[in-house]
């Protein structure tokens, strides 16, 4: 397979997902593999991130690769006005690899288009994460058993929330899924989001509250409020803690369902559940180091 970038989940096929889930698992039996001898991977986080930047890093140490990069555009010659073009074509000339973090969307699509090595986009503003979607399905198929016939319930940030709009568009690739939204009025699901599921018919519900129906869940799906994502503050006070997990709420849940958060947490989740057997957002996390091994594998053509 010739090499190429991922900045959209739909620029992997549905093969490519479960190839993906396929070399995570691979690499949780062995993490440290190492296939990046010899190579140098960019890591440009020009916003803020923990455990994205560092899965990543991990991930590449394991390999045996090298990384160069900065967690701070401030850093950088970015904040000299240097442009996203000239910053991308110049890294480019030092790296196998770039792995990019951008507060604006677009900007991942871009970098891919001048970038003279793969570029995988580790967020761009509130459109796409893709790698934390194949992270997400792996943890999916590691609980459950199985990607299809999956009923998804998605918590809170639906609008701003990039993780919830990948998530969803692979998720669709498989059979049978259900989508249950659960947001405030001003954080709904984007219109696109559910006309792209009308159109693959694909049913969804959409609620202002989940403790009614939480049975019916085998994946919740838990999603902070964006504070960085809003204009204007008081916007962001009046829905910061309009959903709150709470342990009691669990009582009558499947067996099978866990509780997903691509972290980090705020109050969404209340810290009694961190000990109930259906949290897993930590393991969550561990998987994303396999799974970003995986996709560097994939993406480089190293497996």
């Amino acid at each position: 397979m010739n090499k190429k970038s991922l900045i959209s989940i739909t620029d992997f096929s549905k093969a490519e997902y479960l190839r993906i889930m396929e070399l995570a698992a691979d690499f949780e039996k062995n993490p440290n593999q190492k296939l990046l001898e010899g190579k140098v991977v960019a890591s440009l986080f020009f916003e803020p991130s923990t455990r994205t930047r560092l899965s990543f890093e991990t991930a590449i140490n394991r390999m045996g690769g090298r990384i160069i990069g900065f967690s701070d555009a401030g850093s950088s010659s970015v904040s000299k006005g240097e442009t996203l073009h000239d910053t991308i074509r110049m890294v480019s000339n030092y790296a196998d690899l770039i792995v990019m973090r951008h507060p604006l969307e677009g900007s991942a699509r871009y970098a891919s288009e001048v970038s003279g090595v793969p570029v995988i986009n580790a967020g761009d503003g509130a459109n796409q994460h893709p790698t934390q979607t194949l992270l997400d399905m792996y943890s999916i198929l590691k609980t459950q058993g199985t990607l299809d016939n999956r009923n998804i319930f998605m918590v809170g940030d639906l609008k701003y929330g990039r993780t919830v709009h990948s998530l969803l568009m692979a998720m669709s690739e498989f059979e049978n899924p259900i989508f249950n939204f659960i947001a405030p009025e001003e954080l709904q699901m984007p219109h696109e989001y559910k006309m792209f599921l009308k159109e693959k018919g694909i049913r969804y519900f959409e609620h202002k509250e989940f403790t009614s129906i939480i049975s019916e869940a085998d994946i919740v799906y838990m999603t902070r409020v964006q504070k960085e994502r809003f204009a204007d503050p008081i916007e962001y006070e009046k829905v910061k803690n309009v959903y709150i997990l709470r342990n009691c709420m669990l009582n009558n849940t499947k067996d099978n369902m866990r509780i997903l958060h691509p972290l980090p947490r705020v109050n969404e989740i209340h810290t009694d559940v961190d000990s109930n057997r259906k949290a897993y957002y930590f393991e969550q996390a561990l998987n994303g180091v396999f799974t970003r091994e995986a996709i560097i594998a994939h993406t480089l053509n190293l497996k």
